[in-house]
């Protein structure tokens, strides 16, 4: 019988949450190195109000002032975006700090989805 035991690594999502945002604590292995590094990547976000679909010769005449007619409504939940996939829902929000901000406050998490493409 050899020494090696098996272990079960924790899925990623787990992972993030309990792993410390700063620099490396005492007996950090290789693995959880790369992990840090892999937390720190920068993503982008976006929260998407809405959108609209019109004729180029629309788009064209649009001007100062006009308003676009966005798909939703006042009220409904927007989309928080990460790197191009919808991960969470929320309510746009006044920032208490700054007045002059926008925020979302999260409602609702969206799960992962898979994809079903051979």
């Amino acid at each position: 019988m050899s020494d090696e035991t098996n272990t079960t690594e924790a899925p990623a999502a787990e992972t993030a949450a309990a792993a410390p945002a700063a620099g490396p604590i005492k007996g950090e292995t290789m693995k959880d190195g790369a992990l840090d590094t892999v937390l720190r990547i920068p993503v982008t976000m976006q929260v998407v109000l809405g959108s609209a679909t019109m004729p180029v010769a629309n788009l064209m005449k649009l001007g100062r002032g006009q308003v676009v007619s966005l798909d939703h409504r006042v009220g409904e939940p927007v989309d928080v975006v990460v790197n191009g996939r919808v991960i969470a829902r929320g309510e746009v929000v006044v920032v208490d700090d700054d007045s002059s901000r926008f925020g979302v406050s999260l409602t609702e998490l969206v799960g992962p989805h898979v994809d079903n493409e051979d």
